[in-house]
């Protein structure tokens, strides 16, 4: 097992506590709505491109729709097995790979979305995997920022992940840092660097 079967695993019990109306950090999306968008994900090949491609779009919303008509406990558990056994990210190293970033974050999107919320206790393999995420994401999620970015860690984990001027760096837990990375504002960091870069980096991150 891995992080991204821990990260579903929890997910999925989450789901159970809050049921299909719970809101997340995604917008306009409840429970029920990102439950489905997980199971398109894993579950519908000729529907997932829509999720990343614009012009596909409404397709994947038309399929995604039905699955959250299903009952939640089915569709709650369609989350919690996975995809079928031919599905390639039915195999670990694959699942690893390619699903750790995103039970991580979405985790965090319902968990972050409660009253009250507070950080997890660490956790040095998730939190390896969240920083490991966190630099491969950023070079691509923070691509078109106007301002350098480097990621540092408590513990004084380094990765400049953005060229450019006015550098600025942003100091925080690696789940945090990967959260900020996909564009959520629900994480406590710290900002260095001039206030005007810091502003702009934000604002180009809501973009995301």
């Amino acid at each position: 097992m891995g992080v991204a079967a821990d990260e579903r695993r929890a997910l999925s019990a989450l789901f159970d506590d809050l049921g299909p109306d719970a809101p997340t950090l995604c917008e306009g999306w409840t429970t029920r709505d990102l439950a489905a968008h997980l199971v398109v994900r894993e579950h519908r090949p000729d529907a997932a491109p829509g999720i990343v491609v614009p012009a596909l779009a409404g397709y994947t919303q038309k399929v995604q729709d039905r699955y959250a008509a299903k009952p939640w406990a089915s569709l709650v558990e369609q989350v919690r097995t996975g995809p079928s056994r031919f599905w390639p990210t039915s195999i670990g190293s694959l699942d690893e790979l390619t699903n750790t970033a995103e039970f991580l974050v979405h985790h965090e999107d319902v968990r972050r979305a409660q009253p009250d919320w507070q950080p997890r206790p660490a956790d040095p393999t998730r939190d390896a995997a969240a920083w490991r995420s966190a630099k491969q994401a950023a070079k691509l999620n923070l691509r078109k920022a106007p301002v350098g970015v480097t990621l540092r860690t408590p513990t004084g984990q380094e990765a400049a992940v953005k060229t450019g001027p006015d550098p600025v760096t942003i100091v925080g837990e690696p789940v945090d840092l990967l959260l900020f990375v996909f564009g959520r504002d629900a994480v406590r960091l710290e900002f260095k660097g001039d206030a005007s870069a810091v502003t702009k980096l934000q604002a180009a991150k809501r973009g995301l």
